[in-house]
């Protein structure tokens, strides 16, 4: 059975006394509806985040830097700086402000400035030889490192230095 009068607090109608037709409402929301989906805020000071964010850049930029060295078969300390702010930029923008991450993204812009400068060599080597860039790194890496120690000059360490501070710098600036 259905019931002819509305309960006692609030007029024919369902809405409130008062007047006021949207009082009680949301803001935002059309004609009583629940309020909309709201996304929840990004993820702020998760260092597991940041630090695999930034080993992932740190291997990308590796790449981009080996390939610049083959190609130009010279050091370019621009791409150094890349490297470092790749790394301490991804670091910084999903992990937060933890204070570990600059540290943890300097470290690993030095790894990919280490594993671009093989990646580097392995590409001149290959084409001066007859051997791939894979067979070259994967096969011959302690040679390849071997070659790689003796042709290393003061400037190949100025080069990670540069990365390795602009990633720390980039990281604590980027982070929220």
């Amino acid at each position: 059975m259905s019931q002819s009068v509305p309960p006692p607090n609030q007029p024919y109608g369902g809405q409130p006394q008062g007047g006021n037709p949207f009082a009680g409402q949301q803001p935002g929301a059309p004609f009583g509806a629940p309020a909309p989906f709201t996304p929840a805020p990004p993820a702020r000071n998760n260092v597991a985040l940041g630090a695999v964010v930034a080993l992932v850049a740190a291997l990308v930029a590796a790449g981009i830097y080996g390939a610049i060295i083959g190609a130009t078969e010279h050091e370019i300390g621009y791409a150094a700086v890349g490297v470092g702010a790749l790394v301490g930029f991804a670091a910084g923008k999903l992990g937060g402000r933890n204070p570990a991450l600059p540290v943890i993204s300097g470290v690993f812009a030095l790894l990919g400035v280490y594993l671009g400068q093989m990646l580097g060599a392995a590409i001149m080597i290959s084409n001066e030889f007859p051997l791939s860039v894979t067979e070259i790194l994967f096969d011959h890496f302690g040679d390849l490192n071997t070659a790689w120690k003796e042709e290393a000059d003061f400037l190949s360490f100025v080069f990670f230095a540069i990365a390795a501070v602009v990633a720390f710098s980039t990281a604590r600036k980027t982070a929220d």
